[in-house]
């Protein structure tokens, strides 16, 4: 899609990091927002700021792992603008641990999120991008996490490995129809962002209770935490180069290119049918 003036884009996980950002740059662009998140008032805050910038857009709070939520966000951006041109499935959780320490409720509100969230959001507004006839996007915020898979964060590797996989599916299945609809995967690496402390969403039903956490898992966090900050790239540059991709109809956005020989090496690992290799050791190893 170049031209993006007047277009409706949906943004999840809108509130923060680069959903946030994503907003603003789509709104740079004279496009109609409507921005999804858990927390109503930093949606009504960011709503607010849009606004007074001169664009229109709304807030819908919404719990990504809900398919009624999903279809909620989706019936209120019919109502609000008529149309919907471009989706951002964006919300994302970051929990750490070994894959033995990893419960069950750490599993469901990571695949909850990161995965049943992309999931709902295609299986929603694609067919609503359909019946409209016209051009469309739809960009998927994945991790190099899904493309390499880095020690003690199995739950959150797992997802995100499988939003890459679903991606590129979606993109061969509308191909396949023949559609105006594009799609792109976002595979970041490190850069300053709310994903270290995700934990604050965390929905209560989920909440980790009458369980300590190992100094292995407190040393994941804190590691997490301090790469996230350190991040050479700022939210508004994976913003902009998300942005770019939308308008050149482009696939993959990897914008840490010295991770490329880690997912390089990964692949030969593969290939040769070697024992993989720590991507934190190997090559790519900022």
């Amino acid at each position: 899609m170049r031209d993006l003036t007047g277009r409706v884009a949906v943004i999840t996980g809108a509130t923060g990091g680069l959903g946030s950002a994503l907003a603003r740059r789509f709104a740079s662009a004279k496009m109609k927002l409507v921005l999804a998140d858990l927390d109503a008032d930093a949606l009504a805050h960011a709503v607010s700021d849009l606004g007074r910038g001169g664009t229109a857009a709304i807030g819908v709070r919404t719990d990504v792992r809900k398919a009624a939520d999903v279809e909620a966000l989706a019936a209120r951006t019919l109502e609000a603008f008529g149309a919907v041109h471009l989706l951002c499935n964006n919300a994302g959780v970051a929990p750490v641990g070994t894959a033995w320490e990893s419960t069950t409720a750490d599993w469901e509100w990571v695949l909850g999120v990161n995965l049943w969230g992309v999931i709902h959001g295609v299986r929603i507004f694609t067919p609503i991008m359909l019946a409209q006839g016209d051009e469309g996007h739809i960009v998927n915020t994945a991790s190099v996490a899904g493309l390499i898979a880095p020690p003690g964060m199995a739950a959150y590797n797992v997802s995100k490995h499988a939003v890459v996989a679903l991606t590129e599916s979606l993109r061969h299945d509308l191909v396949a129809r023949g559609t105006k609809i594009g799609c792109t995967v976002v595979c970041p690496a490190y850069f300053p962002s709310g994903i270290a402390n995700s934990e604050q969403t965390r929905p209560a039903e989920l909440a980790e209770t009458g369980r300590a956490k190992s100094d292995a898992q407190r040393a994941l966090e804190d590691n997490l935490r301090k790469a996230v900050m350190s991040g050479k790239l700022s939210a508004d540059d994976v913003a902009t180069a998300v942005f770019d991709a939308v308008r050149e109809n482009r696939f993959y956005v990897l914008t840490h290119p010295r991770i490329k020989p880690a997912i390089e090496w990964r692949l030969q690992d593969i290939l040769t049918e070697r024992t993989p290799t720590d991507p934190m050791r190997g090559p790519g190893r900022d």
